[in-house]
């Protein structure tokens, strides 16, 4: 990619530490069963698609927290390590947040997410408004409070700053929040919850799992971008993979970032964990493709 199309992408959301359990089978409500595997790995929506769109060639400053614990040393670490900017990574006294996985031998996973320091984020400081209106585009999820990330999406839109939005976990979303978005980059339960607000958007990628992904324009352009045939492992963090990769290819227009998008959510299924499993520019360009 050429420096001179390498956009400037800020992610506002969370960081948490994954306690990943490898299991045959997910246990059901009262029962136990044996695990294969266990492994601590940095995580968060925010932090996964911060570090996808960095491992996709983009500039990326994070704006989120860590706790003083042990944790947020590492999580801080593994940002950088891939090339985030994290100057502006606040710390707040006590605990880091936590997401607990079990993933089964289908690759399936079922999720408990703890906020910690990612649930006191509830302003925005000078400092992170004024990258938020320096970068070409904002990257925004729900696991942090929404009004910081609906504060973040007006000063964005007024900024002219492109404004995307992952909607997920679903939630009631406020219509001030809606009315800033420009790309919303949703699942098809998310697409389903939201479809009213959907409709109002210039852009909307859905994304379809093992079926690939789709892209609707407002002028009723439809673009469907096959799977991509890989052997699955975890789909943890499959989704931030798919929606990092597409910010930062974003301005390359909708055709290449979609399809540039669905190797990168593809490869990562291959390979245990979510932020470990984030694919780089020559791990993307080497499956993309050309067709």
């Amino acid at each position: 990619m050429d420096r001179s199309d390498v956009p400037t992408v800020v992610v506002l959301g969370s960081v948490n530490m994954d306690l990943v359990t490898t299991t045959e089978i997910r246990p059901t409500p009262g029962e136990t069963v044996l695990g294969s595997g266990f492994a601590t790995v940095s995580g968060g929506k925010g932090a996964n698609q911060a570090i996808a769109a960095a491992r996709s060639g983009a500039r990326v400053r994070f704006l989120g927290a860590i706790g003083d614990d042990a944790f947020g040393a590492t999580l801080r670490s593994t940002l950088t390590d891939a090339g985030v900017d994290t100057t502006l990574l606040r710390v707040f006294d006590g605990p880091s947040g936590v997401a607990t996985i079990v993933v089964d031998a289908t690759g399936e996973n079922s999720i408990i997410v703890v906020p910690g320091a990612n649930g006191r984020v509830r302003d925005l400081t000078a400092e992170e408004l004024a990258a938020i209106a320096e970068a070409d585009l904002l990257l925004c999820q729900l696991e942090i409070p929404i009004e910081t990330v609906t504060a973040a999406a007006r000063h964005a839109r007024a900024s002219g700053t492109i404004v995307a939005l992952n909607p997920s976990p679903v939630q009631p979303l406020p219509a001030e929040l809606w009315a800033a978005v420009d790309l919303a980059i949703v699942n098809s339960l998310e697409y389903e919850q939201y479809s009213t607000e959907l409709a109002h958007l210039a852009h909307v990628v859905r994304t379809l799992g093992g079926d690939g992904a789709v892209y609707y324009g407002a002028d009723e352009t439809e673009l469907p971008v096959a799977a991509l045939a890989v052997e699955v492992v975890d789909t943890t963090g499959a989704g931030d993979a798919f929606t990092g990769a597409l910010v930062a290819t974003w301005i390359r227009g909708p055709a290449f970032a979609v399809n540039w998008a669905n190797t990168a959510g593809a490869v990562a299924t291959t390979i245990l964990g979510a932020s470990s499993s984030i694919p780089d520019h020559t791990q993307i360009t080497a499956r993309l493709p050309t067709d």
